[in-house]
């Protein structure tokens, strides 16, 4: 067996369990947030701001953003190995897509647990 060092799961039913749980993750994410926006009377910042202020809704956004980050990750690993034929042309294009999914995680981190 042929060991890719770029795949994130060590095969492709790691892969697509990786990509089934996210997509779990990123689905309850959604209905809690809209769950919140149907239920809240009137949403004002103070309101807004308090919601996001709770741990649980911190914790929960952030698995959320690493969700989407490995969902992302897979899909254009997959993208690229599939179309991409020259070796160096996708190393590179997965080079800067591993920079940009980093720049997203701290970013994120920092907006979600920052003052």
């Amino acid at each position: 067996m042929v060991s890719n060092a770029s795949a994130l799961g060590r095969n492709g039913i790691h892969d697509w369990l990786l990509l089934r749980a996210s997509a779990i993750l990123i689905t309850l994410y959604i209905v809690y947030i809209l769950g919140f926006i149907l239920m809240a009377d009137t949403l004002t910042y103070d309101i807004w701001r308090g919601f996001f202020a709770s741990s649980f809704t911190k914790v929960f956004t952030l698995l959320t953003l690493l969700s989407i980050l490995v969902h992302g990750w897979i899909g254009m690993w997959q993208v690229l190995t599939d179309y991409v034929k020259s070796l160096s042309v996708r190393l590179i294009g997965q080079l800067v897509i591993v920079v940009v999914l980093l720049a997203y995680a701290l970013y994120g981190t920092v907006v979600v647990w920052g003052a």
